[in-house]
C-alpha cells in the first residue's frame, strides 16, 4: 500500500501546501514532481474548492479524483514517488493565484524540486516532472534548466501561443458546453477578447466579474504564456518524453500534443505519444491514467548528477 505525507515548502516569499506519496517498501524511490494546470487546482489536480469554492460548482458525488491525485497513485503502484502541492492562494497555499506569473509559477516547481532532494526517500538520479495542461509549458521549463531531471511527462499540453489555445478552446466550449457550469470558466470565456486586448496595450491588471465578485487579475502571467509557447521550449529539451491527450479536450485540442511530439522529435527526442479516444482534459478514463504512468516508469532513466547534487546525495 502507498502511503501519503502532508508537508509545506517554501517557494519563493511564500510557504505551499503538497502531498508526498510514497510507494510501498524499503530504500530509494524514483520520483516525479506534479504541476497542475492553470486555473486555481488543488494538489489533487481538480477544482480548487477550498481557496475559491465559490468559483466552481459543487461537485458532484461520483465526480473522479482529480488528475493528478489519479497519476499518484497509478506511479506509486509501479514503485514512483510523486509530490504534488497547492498553487500559490489556492488550497492551503498561501500567496495569490489571481496575481501570481508564469515565471512564478516556474520558480514554484522548481523549488518544490529542490525541497525534495532532501529527503532520503528518495532516488536523486531517477526524476520527472509532469505538467498538466498549461502546466506542461512549466514543467518543459524547469526540465530544460536541470540536468537530473530524466523523463518529462505532459498532460492535454498546448504547444502553440496561450492566445491562441484559449481562443479554440473557448469556442470549443461554446460549441459543447464543456466545464461552462463553473463561474470562472464562463467568465474568462466571456472576457478573454478584453483581456487579449489589456494585454496588448500593457495593462497591469483586468477586473473580472466572478459570480458577482471583482477579481483584480494580474496580466503579467499572461503576457509571458502568450509570449513563451511550449513548441519554442521543446526545441531546447533532450530528454524521455511523455504525451498523453484526451481526443474530447475542450481546453486543448489533440493535435496540440501531436504538434508538440513532432517538435520533440525534430529536436532529437523520441517522444511517445497517448491519444485517449473519448477522453477530456482531466483524463477520465482510468485505463489512460495507467498506460500514461506505465510509459512515464519506463522513461524514468538514472541521470548524472551535477556536482551540487553528488554532494548532496552523499551526504544522505
Amino acid at each position: 500500500m502507498d502511503r501519503s505525507e502532508e508537508l509545506t515548502f517554501r517557494a519563493g516569499d511564500v510557504a505551499l501546501t503538497g502531498v508526498l506519496t510514497l510507494p510501498d517498501g524499503d530504500g530509494t524511490h524514483p520520483w516525479a514532481i506534479l504541476v497542475p494546470s492553470w486555473l486555481p487546482r488543488g494538489s489533487d489536480g481538480g477544482w480548487d474548492r477550498i481557496g475559491h469554492a465559490s468559483w466552481y460548482a459543487p461537485a458532484e458525488d461520483a465526480a473522479p479524483a482529480g488528475i493528478l491525485e489519479r497519476v499518484a497513485g497509478a506511479l506509486a503502484s509501479r514503485g514512483i514517488a510523486s509530490l504534488r502541492y497547492d498553487p500559490r492562494g489556492c488550497g492551503r497555499s498561501a500567496g495569490s493565484w489571481a496575481t501570481s506569473d508564469l515565471f512564478t509559477r516556474i520558480d514554484d516547481a522548481r523549488d518544490a524540486v529542490g525541497a525534495m532532494r532532501s529527503r532520503p526517500e528518495l532516488d536523486l538520479r531517477r526524476t520527472a516532472i509532469v505538467g498538466h495542461g498549461e502546466g506542461a509549458g512549466i514543467a518543459l521549463s524547469v526540465a530544460i534548466a536541470d540536468p537530473a531531471i530524466g523523463a518529462v511527462g505532459l498532460i492535454g499540453p498546448s504547444a502553440r501561443s496561450l492566445r491562441d489555445v484559449l481562443r479554440r478552446a473557448v469556442a470549443e466550449r461554446a460549441r459543447t458546453g464543456t466545464d461552462r457550469e463553473h463561474p470562472i470558466v464562463g467568465a474568462i470565456d466571456r472576457a478573454l477578447e478584453e483581456i487579449i486586448e489589456s494585454v496588448t496595450r500593457g495593462e497591469p491588471t483586468f477586473r473580472l466579474n466572478v459570480n458577482g465578485e471583482h477579481v483584480e487579475l494580474g496580466l503579467a502571467g499572461w503576457e509571458q504564456a502568450f509570449g513563451t509557447p511550449p513548441l519554442a521550449l521543446a526545441t531546447m529539451l533532450h530528454r524521455n518524453v511523455v504525451l498523453a491527450h484526451g481526443t474530447e479536450d475542450a481546453w486543448a485540442d489533440p493535435a496540440e500534443s501531436t504538434l508538440l511530439a513532432t517538435v520533440l522529435s525534430d529536436a532529437g527526442n523520441d517522444p511517445h505519444l497517448q491519444l485517449v479516444a473519448g477522453a477530456g482534459h482531466e483524463l477520465e478514463a482510468p485505463a489512460a491514467v495507467d498506460g500514461f504512468a506505465e510509459a512515464m516508469a519506463e522513461r524514468i532513466v538514472a541521470r548524472e548528477l551535477p556536482p551540487v547534487l553528488l554532494a548532496i546525495e552523499e551526504m544522505r
